[in-house]
């Protein structure tokens, strides 16, 4: 009988597809963003262009908040009800109806006061909360069988 990988193991091995450096900066993000969001649930997507970590309260897609998601030259915070979170200083980027998204550079950004407050809004704000109390769960939703290269 094949040994089931955790879901943990999983998402190491889509992360070591990644350049040694993407692959850093995504694991910091990932680590930053389990700290300041305890109790999320975190979907996982291999999809064809990219990585995509989605935090939410749940496993459903739909209630997510933030997502990391990995391409090969680059990683980015995507504020998935972002459309509707105060930004004075333009500092989100997109024009859709529900997303907006932030690249990850320099790596200290998460920790830069202002991008702190948009995400303690989108925090706020969000259809439904997280339940910091909750156990962190890690859930692998799909895996593209057709993905472009992971490295440049």
């Amino acid at each position: 009988m094949p040994r089931i990988e955790s879901p943990a193991r999983q998402l190491s091995r889509f992360l070591a597809k990644y350049s040694p450096e993407i692959a850093a900066q995504g694991r910091r993000a990932l680590a930053k963003m389990r700290k300041r969001l305890p109790g999320s649930t975190e979907m996982v997507y291999d999809n064809y262009n990219g990585l995509v970590i989605g935090f939410g309260p749940t496993e459903k897609p739909s209630l997510a908040i933030f997502s990391v998601l990995l391409m090969p030259d680059h990683v980015t915070l995507c504020f998935l009800q972002g459309a509707s979170v105060p930004d004075p200083n333009r500092r989100l980027k997109g024009s859709g109806n529900l997303v907006r998204h932030i690249r990850l550079v320099p790596p200290g950004v998460l920790d830069d006061p202002e991008i702190v407050e948009l995400m303690n809004s989108a925090l706020y704000r969000a259809k439904v909360p997280i339940d910091p109390k909750a156990r962190r769960k890690l859930v692998i939703k799909s895996i593209s069988a057709k993905q472009r290269p992971r490295r440049k």
